[in-house]
């Protein structure tokens, strides 16, 4: 007999197995992980194997789990839909329990053969056709009775409303509603641009768009599905084989997924689990596992059921992805681009086949969505190589002690201001030239070879420079010497020398080439280019305002600003000082800010190839000239260039009606206005 204790802890276990069912699939809210969900089951099904007295009619053990919506008809299955025994064991573990499992339930030795399949991540359906015209589809609901949502499966366009070359007078296929990752990310982008609230995972998506009781707004979401069974079947022969039905159901029009083979014993199972893992993160939907089946129809009609499973299949699972911790604080951690991203410290969690104890929380607006709290009890998920991230929060399980998250208004790494732009998610640093955290980031645009062109001077000997505090702003890069750079790792005297003799020819430099490589956010390569050439002096430029700043062409609001909110920091204004002291010098003039330029207000396309002078010189004269040299045709472009081998940019042009000039006539124009 069970003691109080044991009495006491099933009656526990039932009512909150009960609750998170409710909430799963009659809410369509679910506040725990499966992997929480099942280690609850699980520990359920044990007590009441060992003590079969607890046992109870309505023990979520005893079915399939789930409950009629008001708002939908019931249908009664012909044909039970129920469950399949769950392996979380490692691949070649679990495959080899369920071998020995059939082989034994069999009588057998010999290898069996069984079908692989993936165990997708969604809602499963079972849709009637009565003679090849779909007239019902029913959710599982409690695996004897589901729910009558035929309107709502009628907007999923791959599910076809009638079969191809289908002869039976009844077919009910099974299967599973998905919403791909590409369209859950798609449909969450549109709902955050509206202010609309988002999905927690493709599976809510699926469940909570077929459950909805107005079809217009389950059609505002898309889905798809997989063919991977059947239910009741009337005037049609089955194949001797589930491989076999899975084809036929394919040639009927209905989607049954690639990723499905056909084995021979344990080993080739496990291969299977092996083998889908290794691909599982760049598959276009979820999986929680792989499914075995006993491939002979014949042979799954003799091993038969078990309570509620049937014996001749099993999920086979990986590593959950979603598990349940303590959010205990919330840290910033500063990128390379100087963003600022909050990341959760938690209580450690292992979680999809590792332990996790830092997540990323992605942005202010985020916690504020997900209403996140330091003490909270959190949903954390991680997929394969994918950045661990908190999805959701327990806000039952808050703790009084619980506080909000406030974002600082300073850099934590080196006391800058923080922006966040209009229109933006992200916090930024604005101590670009300063901030150690973006010191490899600002070392490696300011020497890029569009910016001040320092030849040799990668990532690999950056990483060096600064891992080893020989560099700690962009002015110990010019002091640095042959004998520093030759005592490294891995670098040969020549190749010092070399690197030297690059960073001495780079102290002469065009105003914008300089402007560039100081790697102001929303100054690009072109920006520069106005700026040099409309203001002509660095010092005009440093001093400008926003109003002066938008007299400069293509220079809007956001761009204005982030040039007087980064020379506003004074280390970054010390920064171009050492430059100047230590022999970085560029050209300056007068300013064209009152000339009219030949080719000012114009826009080119450069296409094809030019035998007298690369694209990158063409350009460059272009814009010496006023013009604006941009990458696309479109309704704007005045004039197209095109050189041998000019592609769809040249049928654009003559589609458009747009100016084609060859190469002989733009050294022509070019000569002529350079000499004005």
């Amino acid at each position: 007999m069970p003691g109080r204790e044991v009495i006491h802890r099933a009656k526990q276990l039932r009512d909150e197995i009960k609750l998170h069912e409710h909430r799963y699939y009659v809410l369509d809210a679910p506040s725990i992980p499966d992997a929480e969900f099942d280690k609850l089951f699980r520990e359920l099904q044990a007590l009441e194997t060992q003590y079969p007295e607890l046992q109870a009619p309505d023990s979520p053990t005893q079915r399939v789990g789930g409950k009629v919506l008001e708002g939908f008809a019931p249908v009664k299955h012909a044909v039970s839909m129920l469950s399949i025994r769950t392996e979380t064991d490692t691949e070649a573990s679990g495959a080899a329990n369920f071998d020995t499992r059939v082989k034994n339930a069999l009588g057998r030795e010999g290898e069996i053969e069984y079908t692989c399949e993936l165990k997708f991540d969604g809602l499963a359906i079972n849709l009637r056709y009565e003679s090849g015209v779909l007239v019902q589809a029913a959710t599982r609901g409690d695996g004897e009775t589901g729910e009558d949502v035929t309107q709502n499966i009628r907007t999923i366009h791959c599910i076809p409303l009638h079969l191809t070359g289908c002869t039976a007078g009844v077919l009910e296929v099974r299967g599973e509603v998905y919403m791909s990752r590409k369209d859950f990310n798609r449909y969450n982008d549109k709902q955050r641009e509206l202010g609309l609230p988002t999905l927690v995972n493709p599976r809510n998506g699926a469940a909570g768009s077929i459950r909805q009781l107005d079809p217009a707004l389950a059609a505002k979401r898309p889905l798809s599905f997989f063919a991977y069974g059947l239910g009741e079947v009337q005037g049609w022969t089955l194949p001797a084989t589930h491989s076999a039905i899975l084809d036929a159901l394919q040639s009927f029009g209905l989607p049954v997924c690639a990723d499905r083979a056909v084995v021979h014993g344990a080993q080739a199972l496990a291969e299977f689990h092996q083998r889908i893992a290794a691909k599982r993160d760049a598959l276009p939907f979820d999986i929680d596992g792989v499914v075995y089946k006993v491939n002979s129809l014949a042979l799954q009609q003799e091993l038969g059921f078990v309570s509620r499973e049937p014996r001749w299949a099993v999920a086979h699972k990986y590593p959950a992805e979603e598990q349940l911790t303590v959010l205990r604080d919330i840290e910033i951690q500063v990128g390379r681009t100087g963003k600022l991203t909050p990341v959760a410290k938690l209580e450690p969690v292992f979680v999809g086949g590792t332990t996790v104890s830092n997540a990323t929380l992605h942005n202010e607006d985020e916690i504020r969505r997900k209403d996140v709290h330091i003490g909270d009890t959190v949903i954390v998920r991680r997929a394969g190589d994918v950045i661990p991230e908190v999805v959701g929060v327990l806000a039952e399980k808050r703790p009084v002690h619980a506080r909000a998250f406030v974002m600082p208004t300073t850099c934590p790494v080196c006391g800058s201001h923080v922006v966040r732009e209009e229109g933006e998610a992200a916090t930024r640093c604005t101590g670009g030239l300063f901030c150690a955290a973006q010191r490899k980031q600002a070392i490696l645009h300011f020497a890029g070879r569009r910016a001040m062109d320092v030849e040799g001077l990668g990532d690999k000997l950056v990483d060096q420079l600064v891992d080893e505090n020989i560099i700690r702003s962009l002015p110990d890069l010019y002091r640095l010497d042959g004998v520093i750079l030759a005592g490294l790792e891995r670098m040969a005297e020549k190749s010092a020398q070399n690197i030297v003799a690059a960073l001495e020819k780079s102290k002469q430099a065009q105003l914008n080439r300089f402007l560039f490589a100081l790697g102001i956010r929303h100054v690009g390569e072109t920006t520069a280019k106005d700026l040099a050439r409309h203001f002509g002096k660095l010092d005009a430029i440093m001093q400008a305002t926003p109003e002066q700043l938008l007299q400069v062409p293509d220079v809007g609001p956001v761009v204005a600003q982030s040039i007087v909110d980064f020379f506003a920091e004074a280390h970054n204004r010390e920064v171009v000082q050492q430059l100047h002291e230590l022999g970085v010098h560029w050209q300056e003039h007068e300013g064209v800010s009152d000339q009219i330029l030949p080719l000012s207000g114009k826009t080119f396309v450069l296409t094809g190839t030019l035998a007298s002078m690369s694209r990158d010189e063409a350009k460059s004269r272009l814009e010496a000239l006023g013009a604006k040299v941009a990458g696309s045709v479109s309704k704007k472009t005045d004039y197209v260039v095109a050189g041998t081998e000019a592609g769809s940019k040249l049928d654009k042009a003559l589609e458009l009606n747009v100016l084609v000039w060859g190469e002989v006539e733009l050294i022509n124009q070019l000569e002529e206005m350079e000499s004005q």
